[in-house]
């Protein structure tokens, strides 16, 4: 006989896991299904994210910039590196051990808030009243069957192939690959300046590979505000990515060693290129396959996403879906809130998630950061507002760091003074960026962010300055 929950989650990301921790704070009996394994067939929960995405590329980007400085920035500080040397073998086993911790602190998280883990794939088998039941195969799970009341999908997403040739993980390699290459390539190939290529390209760059990305589109990091896209292009290309935009490629040959690829430039002429390893990172599609939905009745729009509400309910009762699965930008603490979302509404209350303040960041040097509308966007909507930007050549932090690249521009809507936005290149980025994320979510104008005493020296009064710029009251440019 089946056992009885409250909630099951298929799928243990972050949306997955996050959604079960919380459903069972709320006193719900929860199950969470993954069938994520580590080497030694131990169950690895957390998802893309945590075992071939978020965490292990952060673990290489801090690896390769520590590197990158010993060879390059540590004579500015007076101390003189001789004989530097790349373990490569022992720093990809630091990011397997950051990331078999991670590993072991969702597994811990789940006893400690008594969510019962199934080490196994998910799939819907039947409707049976108000309960669904979940078959959970795999490895010792096997013949495992749990009814729940509720089911909220959360099955991730995964990396979309290039039609002209396989991902092997070899010479082909997708975001897994490009994070396990065991030598230092000479020469690297990367289909895709998003923000997997460039991440995953300048990892590679600061250890010694000679990195070119392709890019499709024709203008590069499109979502982005376009000062801070033009300024990260410049900076990349100064730093050695050779970056080539609107680029359709033609053909893709494998080789014994190498792979070589045909395209046309944005000019349209014929190009070659060979190189040691090709990334492919073009991009996810969603994750159902083995979820069984087609058979009950789940509904998948034209590309694969799980069609949900704004509540995240799907077409079938108490059936719900988040994160990469459905609509909306494929990044893990949009999902992490979503999952939160739906346990609380599940419990009777009103979970919401604003997708208008939902942060994006490119842990690239400098880091890429940004929330709310960009200038492409309010100068499209005929919206009036102002600009306001500060350099980090001109804050005291950044110049004590050696780290002056970039800026904090912030805009605000000319009547009200909202702050409709803010983008951030430069150093640390990604912790600058909560100051907007906050002031948005209780809509803050520039001139409580101009108000409000920052410490000194921080790279965030950068943040105050820009928001005094709004008004054309920077004090320290």
């Amino acid at each position: 006989m089946a056992e009885q929950f409250d909630v099951i989650v298929i799928g243990g990301g972050p949306g997955g896991y996050i959604a079960a921790i919380r459903a069972a704070q709320l006193g719900f009996k929860t199950a969470c299904i993954d069938d994520w394994s580590r080497a030694d067939s131990k169950p690895a929960p957390g998802g893309t994210c945590t075992n071939v995405g978020c965490i292990p590329s952060k673990a290489l980007l801090q690896s390769s910039e520590n590197y990158d400085h010993a060879g390059h920035a540590f004579a500015d500080h007076g101390i003189e590196v001789t004989g530097l040397g790349l373990n490569l073998a022992k720093m990809l086993a630091r990011k397997d051990k950051v990331v078999a911790q991670n590993n072991d602190g969702i597994l811990y998280l789940f006893k400690k808030n008594k969510v019962m883990f199934f080490h196994g794939l998910g799939a819907f088998k039947s409707r049976n009243g108000d309960s669904w039941t979940v078959a959970v195969s795999g490895a010792g799970a096997e013949g495992t069957e749990l009814s729940g009341r509720h089911v909220i999908v959360a099955t991730g997403s995964q990396p979309r192939a290039l039609p002209q040739v396989a991902i092997d993980n070899r010479l082909v390699l997708d975001n897994e690959g490009a994070l396990a290459i065991p030598q230092v390539p000479k020469k690297l190939g990367v289909v895709g300046a998003g923000v997997i290529g460039l991440e995953l390209g300048s990892v590679w760059r600061r250890l010694g590979a000679e990195v070119t990305l392709l890019e499709a589109l024709p203008a590069f990091l499109g979502a982005a505000d376009a000062a801070v896209a033009k300024e990260a292009l410049r900076l990349f290309t100064k730093q050695g990515l050779a970056i080539h935009l609107g680029v359709a490629i033609t053909d893709v040959q494998l080789g014994k060693n190498d792979v070589a690829i045909s395209y046309t430039d944005a000019s349209g002429k014929a190009q070659r290129a060979t190189f040691d390893r090709l990334i492919v990172s073009i991009g996810r599609v969603p994750h159902t396959e083995g979820l069984n939905g087609k058979a009950v009745g789940l509904a998948l729009d034209e590309r694969g996403f799980v069609v949900v509400d704004s509540d995240c309910k799907t077409n079938l009762p108490n059936v719900w879906a988040i994160g990469d699965v459905v609509r909306g930008p494929m990044l893990a603490h949009r999902a992490e809130e979503e999952g939160v979302a739906v346990a609380e509404r599940i419990a009777g209350q009103h979970g919401h998630v604003d997708f208008n303040t939902v942060p994006w960041v490119i842990y690239t040097a400098p880091e890429i950061a940004w929330v709310g509308k960009n200038e492409q966007q309010l100068k499209a909507e005929g919206v009036d507002y102002r600009t306001g930007t500060f350099p980090f050549t001109a804050n005291g932090r950044a110049r004590a760091l050696g780290d002056t690249a970039g800026f904090v521009k912030i805009l605000a809507d000319r009547k009200t003074d909202r702050i409709l936005g803010m983008h951030v290149i430069g150093p640390w980025a990604s912790e600058l960026i909560a100051e907007g994320v906050v002031a948005m979510e209780f809509g803050a104008a520039s001139e409580d962010l101009a108000r409000i005493c920052h410490a000194h020296p921080s790279l965030a009064e950068a943040t105050k300055e820009a928001a005094l710029a709004v008004d054309g009251r920077a004090r320290n440019l």
